[in-house]
């Protein structure tokens, strides 16, 4: 018999306690911290800067960095989606959707999608503080800034919420149909708002990669969180909260 690889004897071990879809998020939410602790390391470094730098760019007029690339029409269409990251934005639709799930008699999941999002941008301010690092200085910015830019809070943000929000109402779908449009959208508009925040030349794109992962990562441990609750009848149950019969 041809020897078992040490994941796999983690994993076999892990089995009765934990189920295999869990597992597998554990193991992606470790693989979005992994990234997000490389890219920390590059950065501090210095490691990132031809690559971040080149990227920048790219998405410019090489006759004149000023100018992102495409008509005025393309420019304006990247602030519009940037605005989708906002604090200002995401706290409206936190709210709305929070507002649903207590209309819908959802109230415990409600504060576990409150704590989720607040403590999402709580970690994301704290990482800024924690990096200072400054924002791109190559091109000038097509939007206003206030904070440092590593990691970038938008794409993170828009990670943490998207996400969060996806998982949480894709919870309570029945169908798989519309929980994979729940989840598509979320990551489609999560990396949408990532890469209009390098296109205005705000943030370098090792900020956005590390947000990303660490939204990611964040999303998805609130995931596994909310199906430990389920499962224990600290929140409101679905299907997919409970065991397996056997």
């Amino acid at each position: 018999m041809p020897d078992r690889s040490p994941l796999r004897t983690l994993i076999d071990r892990a089995r009765p306690y934990v189920e295999q879809r869990t597992l597998i998020v554990v193991l992606i939410v470790s693989a979005c911290a992994w990234a997000f602790v490389e890219l920390a390391d590059e950065v501090m470094e210095g490691g990132s800067r031809a690559f971040d730098t080149a990227v920048l760019l790219a998405l410019r007029d090489p006759t004149d960095p000023a100018d992102p690339l495409g008509p005025a029409w393309v420019e304006e269409l990247g602030r519009d989606v940037t605005a989708l990251g906002g604090l200002g934005f995401l706290a409206g639709l936190t709210l709305t959707v929070a507002g649903f799930l207590w209309l819908d008699g959802k109230r415990r999941s409600m504060w576990l999608l409150l704590v989720a999002v607040a403590g999402g941008q709580l970690a994301s301010t704290l990482l800024k503080l924690g990096f200072d690092r400054p924002r791109p200085d190559l091109v000038p910015h097509g939007t206003i800034t206030y904070t440092s830019s590593f990691p970038s809070g938008h794409a993170m943000m828009a990670a943490v919420t998207y996400l969060t929000l996806a998982v949480m109402l894709a919870r309570v779908q029945p169908s798989r149909a519309h929980k994979a449009y729940l989840l598509t959208a979320a990551v489609l508009v999560t990396v949408a708002v990532g890469v209009s925040r390098v296109y205005l030349g705000v943030h370098w794109p090792s900020d956005v990669l590390a947000g990303w992962a660490a939204g990611a990562a964040w999303a998805l441990m609130c995931w596994v969180v909310a199906r430990w609750l389920g499962r224990r009848g600290a929140i409101e149950t679905t299907p997919a909260d409970r065991p397996p019969p056997g």
